[in-house]
């Protein structure tokens, strides 16, 4: 339905001759001097061959089962996906959801602008309004110099356009634009109607802009999933239609061709589907969700409101699965109610939810299920495990913990371990570039 957006696999691949060394600080010594490729083909064991902890890894099986959902569920809905990026800001993960059918991928800035770039990704849709005249003047260079090359962005406000206008002077293509429609006590974009319809004339007015619709965030509204906040995520996305049709009646949109309305963030994705979804009364729309956090799901924040958690609220649809996970060791255990753990802040998420314990390895033993116990709290280098009575963590064990919030996990891990069933054998290596 939706042609997929591109990139270059040349590029992509370019990122397995990189040598391994220390700057990957929890990858296996054993492996350092070998390319990224050279070190995945060797099958290296987590725990036989000397990673060093902690360590976060990937599960090749649960990624695979999240790419293909999300692109079946969205390809059965009509709505074209273009995930945001930032979540992994991995090109090798781009290119499997480019794969997997994705329309294009969301970026939030100018920085992550040139990541993308420099790998080749044919469409980008930039959530934020771009004011940057050094951003713009490169991303006008960018557009000028590839055809193919397709970006839009957000608007605000009439200063926004403005400073928009002027850094783009002579610039031989127009950038595409959304107005982006906010809420109180959301972040950016407008507020009222009157406001989204003078964003909307002056990027209609200007000989550097083009309107192609409308465009949100609304996560940014509700962390809950009771009815009354799905109300309020589907009364704001029926807001961005009102806005498209508003812009048609003035006249706003002859130029824009395929009208695009995206929202979605990973929480509430079924809402904004259905009402992107709706009866466009003849007009020709694109409707773009922006979910990227689905790639991994998590053992948290995720696991509770997605609309493919495990709540669900779409039947018939296979759950996402939780890939993330990180290995810790016990390092200190100073009372029988508390073990301190080799993994922190600076090492896992937070924001949302501690790390969960998940499993016990014991010597060389196999992985058994560790149930009853809980983090605490984390400093920058360690997690407070706290310990039930009989609990069988010893000094020197080590503990896998299921992460919330993939977002703030993937920054912390420029080459992350991807492993196969037995969650110890590495098939891959993911690079990201925060």
């Amino acid at each position: 339905m939706f042609e997929a957006g591109t990139i270059d696999p040349a590029a992509v691949a370019a990122v397995r001759e990189e040598r391994v060394d220390w700057r990957f600080r929890s990858v296996a010594p054993s492996l350092s001097g070998l390319t990224i490729g050279e070190a995945a083909a060797r099958g290296a064991k987590l725990f036989e061959d000397g990673f060093l902890g902690p360590f976060v890894v990937l599960d090749e099986e649960a990624v695979e089962h999240n790419l293909r959902t999300m692109a079946e569920w969205c390809a059965a809905r009509g709505v074209a996906l273009a995930p945001h990026g930032k979540t992994t800001m991995a090109p090798q993960l781009f290119e499997r959801q480019l794969q997997h059918g994705s329309w294009g991928i969301t970026c939030a800035n100018a920085g992550h602008l040139r990541i993308y770039r420099a790998f080749g990704v044919s469409r980008i849709l930039l959530a934020n309004q771009l004011l940057d005249p050094s951003g713009l003047k490169w991303l006008a260079a960018e557009l000028d110099a590839d055809e193919d090359f397709e970006f839009v962005c957000w608007v605000d406000s009439v200063r926004g356009v403005e400073l928009m206008t002027e850094a783009l002077r002579g610039a031989r293509r127009k950038v595409d634009v959304l107005v982006e429609l906010g809420a109180e006590g959301g972040r950016t974009g407008v507020r009222d109607t009157e406001t989204a319809l003078a964003v909307a004339e002056a990027a209609h007015a200007s000989p550097a802009l083009r309107l192609r619709g409308s465009g949100g965030y609304e996560g940014a509204l509700s962390h809950h999933t009771d009815e009354k906040s799905l109300r309020l995520i589907s009364s704001y996305v029926d807001g961005l239609r009102k806005l498209v049709f508003a812009f048609d009646d003035k006249g706003l949109l002859d130029d824009a061709g395929q009208i695009i309305v995206t929202g979605g963030g990973s929480a509430y994705f079924d809402r904004v589907a259905d009402e992107l979804t709706k009866d466009w009364g003849g007009l020709d729309v694109l409707p773009i969700l922006r979910s990227g956090a689905y790639v991994t799901h998590d053992d948290g924040f995720y696991r509770v409101i997605s609309p493919l958690g495990e709540h669900p609220r779409i039947g018939g649809v296979a759950s996402f699965r939780p890939a993330l996970r990180a290995w810790a060791q016990v390092t200190s255990k100073p009372t029988d109610e508390l073990a301190l753990l080799t993994i922190g802040k600076r090492d896992a998420s937070f924001d949302e939810g501690m790390p969960e314990p998940r499993l016990i390895r014991k010597g060389d033993g196999p992985p058994s299920a560790l149930e009853g116990h809980a983090i605490q709290k984390m400093n920058d280098q360690h997690a407070f495990l706290s310990l039930p009575p009989g609990s069988p963590v010893e000094v020197g064990d080590w503990i896998a913990l299921g992460l919330s919030h993939p977002c703030t996990v993937f920054d912390k891990w420029p080459l992350i371990p991807v492993v196969g069933p037995d969650g110890e054998t590495v098939l891959d290596f993911v690079r990201t570039h925060f």
